[in-house]
């Protein structure tokens, strides 16, 4: 009596990641969605963040899994390489536009409730007296 192979079904990968992309979505939209219509009474601010980023995670680990193959490839692992000099480089861009964001505000000491009066001291005007709209309504 001989026995038949089983047969494995190629997409299976794909189809176990569409689901689970899915899910994790959805997941995060449920959370959303409940905490407005809540009033953001529903769940804390702090474990709403959390939770939004835990489903990031999973699904960005989703993605490289059973998409992009990361982790499964013979050697040399150039994908996974390829794939970690990249998140090297978006980290070393977006921390140092943060930097430079953050030094140019402090280096010209302008912080939000002062522009005006900088502007004002700057181009040398003076503030509007009662005076000087009697002046204009007639």
């Amino acid at each position: 009596m001989a026995t038949t192979p089983k047969k494995r079904i190629p997409e299976l990968p794909y189809i176990i990641g569409f689901v689970l992309s899915l899910l994790f979505t959805f997941g995060a939209y449920i959370l959303v969605s409940q905490h407005v219509k809540g009033h953001h009474a529903y769940l804390s601010h702090e474990f709403l963040i959390g939770a939004i980023l835990t489903f990031a995670m999973l699904q960005l680990i989703v993605q490289l899994v059973f998409f992009l193959h990361i982790g499964r490839e013979d050697k040399p692992r150039w994908n996974a390489w390829v794939l970690a000099f990249a998140v090297l480089v978006v980290t070393i861009l977006v921390v140092g536009s943060i930097w430079i964001m953050k030094n140019l505000d402090y280096s010209h000491g302008t912080h939000q409730d002062s522009i005006d009066t900088t502007i004002i001291e700057d181009e040398g005007f003076t503030a509007p007296t009662e005076h000087d709209s009697e002046e204009y309504s007639h």
